[in-house]
Parts: C-alpha cells; structure tokens; sequence
C-alpha cells in the first residue's frame, strides 16, 4: 500500500473544506474525509497483518524518496506494529472530534481545517522513518492546538494557549538538539537523519549519555513528564471540546510514541543509564495526578490531571525496558487515547446543556440523560482500570512487565504504581456517583440527551 495516501487524505480533505460554501457544507465535507481516513487506515491495517505473516522485516510498506540527499534526509515513510496502532488511534480520534464538534458556528471553516492540518500531523508523525520529517509533522501538529485554543476556547484561554505553545515549542527545541547530536555523532560520510540507518550505528557511550535526556525530555514534555506537566491541565481545561480530545488523545501521544521510537530506540545505553531517573518521575506523575485529580471540582480540571496520572503509565513502562512493559506502554497509550477522548467528548455534552463542569452542581442526569451519563460511566470505569475495559489491560501489562525486574527499587516503583489505582476509583466512582444519581438537581430537568452525531462520536470511541 501506497503510505503516502494517509497523508494525502487528510491534506486533501483540508483543502476541500477551505473551498466549501456554507457551514453545512464544511461538517459534512470533514465528516466524510474523515471517514475516508478511517477506511484507509483499517485497511493499512488488514494489509499489514496479511503481509507480515510472510515477510518479518522491521517495517513493511516503505517507501523513500530523497529529499537533500547532501545532508542526509529523506521522505522516508514505513510502518510496524506501534505505528498501526497509533494510526488506528488517531483516525478514531479525529472522526470522533470532528462529530462533536457539529454544533460550532464560530468560524466554522477554520475550525475544521485546523483539525485536519492537526491530523496531518499526527499522520506524519507516526509513519516517518527520517528525523527531520518526524520533527517536521512534530511541529505541524503543534500550531493547530495554539489556535484552537485561543480562539475557540474558554475561560483563561490566551494564557493557556500560550503556555501549552511556550511549553511545547521549548519541548520540541530540546528534540531538535538531541536529533541534531545524533545526527553529528556519526561519521561525516555516512551522516543521515534515516531512522533504520541510524539504528544500525553503535553511538558512543559519551554520546548517548549526552543526547538521550534531550531526546527523552523533549518527548517527554509532551506526554506530561513531570515536573514538565503543568501545560496540560490548563490547556486541557481551556480547550473546545474537539481541542481537548486532539490534544489528550493524539498530542500526547506524540511525545510517548517519539521517547520510544527516537530516544530508547536509537540510545539504548542511554536509556538504561537514565532508567532509574525515568522511573522515579513517572511513579511521582502517577500518584501526584491521582491525588491532584482527587482534589478537583471542574470536570475537564478532573480528566486533565487523571491524563497526568494515566500517561505515567506509558513513561514508567518505557523506562523499565522489559518486553512486556513496553508492549503495556504502547496498550496504554491506545487505551488512554481512547477513553480520554471519550471522557471529554461526554464532558462537553454535559457542558453544552448544564453550562456548568463543577461537579457539586449537577445531580441526578441519569434520568434525564440516560445516553450520555451512560457513556461517562464507562469512561470512568475505563479510568479506573476495571477488569473487562482497556484501561484494565494495558495497566496490568505494565504491572506484569515492571514486575519481572527482581531489584527491590523496580518493585518499590511498581508498587507505588499500583497505589493510585485505589486514589482513581475514589474520585471516579465520587463524581460519576455525584452526577448520576439522587434527584435531579433544579433546572435541569429538561435537558436533552445526546444528538445523533454525539451518539455515533461516542460508539465509535
């Protein structure tokens, strides 16, 4: 299969909606390219699993076209098992997103084309096997997000925005010199920025000890490294909805995704000297965004710091490097890409009607909104890692995999882990519970339930 088409899709349906008339005729332009990138990926995928079961190379469908051949970069595009699974991720996303996003009017044009510019990003990001195109989508995918919210936000959204695109651009700098130092520390005449090459180069021990934090950090950033996470709650709470779930859903995912495939990849040995460092910081996320999450009463504040908590997983899985970890890394981050952009699309049905997101002044929605508290309720099940929903499954596969590390620091670290599962069903099970049940709480008794493109978003997530 030709990867240069999931590109094209997304590209193509950004240009349609810049030249289509009326607001109508936009939704449903974005709706439609959606769902072509949707089939496109699902059949990436159906191509994927049927050519691996003969060919067991690395990446399949590649495809590479030199770009400055002097310096070394290259359009370099392939795919393996964490790619596809990141592809899938994202289209889901981004036709979810798009069905929530139905009722905006404020510059409707320019709201979706953003969204599909972001898509486009991702896309590029997650097949690219050069560095220097993987930074390229890396930072396409970054100036949509500003946009969306400080146009279309709410509340303190100038301040959020600038804070989530000062945090982010300063995250991708420390990327740019870490894909910059790996790039001079091999031989002049044999310099590239091709990901499979570069692979295949033993990098000194000096030079991994130096260029593997910039990497890691960098990534990092973007997957809520603390103490580097304070972008996320405020460009999280500040967002629109669509803006939210791009941003938990896919943006955040970037970050883990480059850590595993640039930094850990690339420097092994610089990995292992920082595990320990990578450990430490992702169990101090994992339980300050559990109790952070505890304390608050704004639920996009809520989901904002349990993301904090969530996307530990995914770092304490990297940096355990076990086999079994990592592959709970990679199920976390679909998992957690999922059932964020499910909470938030359900957060912004209950918003849109209630005009409120404090949870102590909503009550009883079950038996207005059967549909909607339905799915929050799944989503927070999802949250607390309930056996039989997603989150169960990639938490447990960190577990296992930190596990399997006999030293007495690891299991420390796992067990710390392990802690916040209680602190999440505490304040999950509370403010569904709070939201759900008893009488209806005064005004609200005539709310409607979901719409038709809110349910469809929400069965597709």
């Amino acid at each position: 299969m030709n990867l240069s088409l999931i590109l094209g899709i997304p590209l193509l349906t950004a240009l349609a909606v810049l030249f289509a008339r009326g607001p109508r005729a936009v939704r449903w332009t974005s709706f439609i390219g959606s769902l072509v990138q949707v089939a496109a990926v699902l059949y990436l995928f159906v191509a994927f699993t049927q050519e691996r079961r003969n060919e067991r190379s690395a990446l399949l469908f590649e495809q590479q076209k030199d770009l400055l051949a002097s310096m070394g970069i290259s359009f370099h595009l392939g795919v393996d098992g964490i790619s596809i699974a990141m592809l899938l991720l994202t289209s889901l996303v981004v036709v979810a997103g798009v069905l929530v996003s139905w009722g905006v009017e404020k510059m409707t044009k320019e709201f979706f084309l953003l969204l599909q510019v972001l898509a486009l990003g991702a896309y590029g990001f997650f097949l690219a096997q050069d560095l220097f195109v993987l930074f390229f989508f890396l930072e396409v995918a970054v100036i949509p997000k500003y946009l969306l919210i400080s146009i279309w936000g709410s509340g303190k959204k100038d301040y959020a925005a600038n804070k989530l695109a000062l945090m982010l651009m300063g995250a991708s700098a420390l990327v740019l010199v870490g894909i910059l130092g790996v790039y001079f520390s091999t031989p002049l005449e044999s310099r590239t920025f091709d990901l499979p090459k570069l692979a295949q180069i033993s990098f000194t021990s000096q030079s991994q000890s130096l260029f593997f934090p910039f990497l890691f950090a960098g990534f990092g950033v973007f997957t809520a490294l603390f103490p580097f996470h304070t972008w996320v709650p405020d460009g999280h709470s500040s967002a629109p909805t669509a803006g939210s779930m791009f941003l938990a859903g896919i943006s955040m995912k970037l970050g883990g995704y480059g850590a595993l495939r640039v930094a850990v990849y690339l420097l092994p040995e610089g990995a292992r000297e920082y595990a320990n460092i990578i450990i430490v910081l992702s169990s101090i996320a994992i339980i300050y965004g559990a109790f952070a999450t505890m304390m608050q009463k704004d639920l996009k504040y809520m989901n904002a710091y349990s993301s904090i908590s969530h996307c530990g997983f995914v770092l304490l899985g990297i940096g355990m490097l076990t086999k079994t970890a990592v592959t709970g890394a990679v199920l976390q981050m679909v998992s957690h890409g999922l059932m964020t952009a499910l909470f938030f699309a359900v957060i912004g049905m209950i918003y849109e009607r209630t005009h409120t997101r404090t949870i102590g002044e909503m009550q009883g929605l079950l038996k207005v909104m059967p549909f909607t508290v339905t799915i929050l309720f799944i989503a927070g099940l999802t949250s607390l890692g309930l056996p039989g929903f997603s989150g169960f499954v990639s938490e447990m596969t960190v577990f296992v995999g930190a596990w399997q590390k006999e030293d007495l620091f690891f299991r420390g670290a796992t067990l710390v882990a392990t802690f916040s599962i209680v602190v999440t069903a505490v304040y999950i099970l509370r403010a569904v519970g709070q939201i759900a049940m008893g009488p209806v709480s005064s005004g609200m008794e005539n709310l409607k339930d979901a719409s038709w493109n809110e349910k469809l978003a929400a069965i597709v997530l």
